[in-house]
């Protein structure tokens, strides 16, 4: 694999056009040129497993376990995934055919599409950069991988250690931030994978558009929890607890944004949050070993912000406390902010968590 420090717009076109000279030679499309690259990446992942785990940590204080569980071990696995099904996928499949043309016979057989472009986000930098390159891999692709510059650590991390075990010619890393993948965009790609937010996502989407390069985009949002009279409070706290404060502080497009519950089961609920959080990181989770940093300056300004706003500020019930030197925010309850104030607008993407009350009425007030 070739790394490519932050460079030039001819630099962008060259990385293109040497990706598709590599795939033009056919050299990615037999097997077992592919289940070499898989098994490399099984191999870099099982030898650089404390690398990977300080590299994570220095970018977003993620905790060993929560490197391991929600990165390392899931990009292995997906290796290995394709490892064993790869023959399948690509073995051709057999197509009824109308007896108008008998004795003929239809086939579907699974193609390369050629060149693909991986835009790697910074929240899961380590498995939203390697998994998708193993299904371009797999396919039989040439594949660019943007790595994230917001998380330094694990872009260098991949940048040092992925020339020691995958193909040079075959698969390109590029380090830098908006002007590399500015570039990177204007070249003609066969496909692109995304992973961020929406914002970027049009402009991805616009791009791709030129050359009519079909995208895969995989975004945010909010992601609402409801809660009614059938749920085991214990259990359906403890969840999404873990959920949200053990997957990266709630910086993770899958993690519960809000919580809709029937106002009598509210207190009951808010008192087993309070318990469960005390359970998880102690009574002071500033100390707590299990419990990720935001990863940057702005992105704390940009929380402060929601948590200092008039509508959200007085609705505070649990946690609040923050420390922007450490990049601290403690995993925060919200009773009741207004439906139409800023936390409830976008995903918020960090360890706020509004609680919404009385479900019903509100929603048919809003409708």
């Amino acid at each position: 694999m070739t790394i490519i420090k932050p460079h030039s717009v001819l630099d962008a076109a060259k990385v293109a056009s040497c990706l598709r000279e590599t795939f033009r030679t056919g050299r990615t499309r037999p097997s077992n040129w592919r289940l070499e690259q898989l098994h490399a990446i099984v191999k870099l992942i099982e030898e650089n497993e404390d690398e990977i785990c300080r590299a994570l940590f220095a970018d977003l204080h993620k905790p060993r376990h929560e490197a391991l569980t929600m990165e390392s071990l899931v990009v292995t696995a997906s290796a290995k995934h394709a490892i064993k099904n790869l023959n399948k996928w690509r073995a051709p499949v057999k197509k009824e055919t109308p007896y108008i043309v008998w004795p003929a016979s239809a086939f579907i057989l699974p193609e390369p599409l050629g060149v693909a472009f991986v835009i790697a986000p910074w929240n899961f930098p380590f498995l939203l950069a390697v998994d998708p390159v193993i299904g371009a891999i797999a396919a039989g692709c040439t594949v660019c991988l943007k790595t994230s510059e917001v998380t330094p650590a694990t872009s260098e991390l991949l940048s040092t250690l992925v020339p020691k075990y995958l193909d040079n010619d075959a698969i390109k890393v590029v380090e830098g931030g908006v002007p590399e993948v500015t570039a990177l965009l204007e070249q003609k790609w066969d496909k692109i994978f995304y992973t961020g937010n929406p914002k970027v996502g049009r402009i991805v989407m616009g791009a791709a558009a030129k050359h009519l390069t079909p995208v895969t985009l995989e975004l945010g949002g909010k992601c609402p929890v409801f809660i009614d009279d059938t749920v085991d409070l214990q259990l359906a706290s403890r969840r999404i607890m873990a959920g949200k404060y053990g997957s990266n502080s709630g910086q993770a497009c899958i993690s519960p944004d809000y919580i809709l519950v029937e106002e009598h089961l509210a207190p009951k609920l808010i008192k087993q949050f309070r318990s469960t959080l005390v359970e998880f990181f102690g009574e002071d989770p500033r100390t707590s070993k299990d419990l990720s940093r935001i990863v940057n300056k702005n992105h704390f300004q940009r929380l402060s912000r929601l948590l200092d706003d008039p509508a959200t500020a007085d609705r505070i019930v649990h946690g609040g406390e923050r420390d922007e030197d450490s990049l601290y925010i403690a995993p925060t309850l919200i009773e009741d902010p207004a439906l139409d104030s800023p936390i409830m607008a976008d995903e918020i993407f960090g360890p706020l968590l509004p609680i919404i009350t009385g479900v019903g009425k509100k929603c048919q007030r809003r409708h």
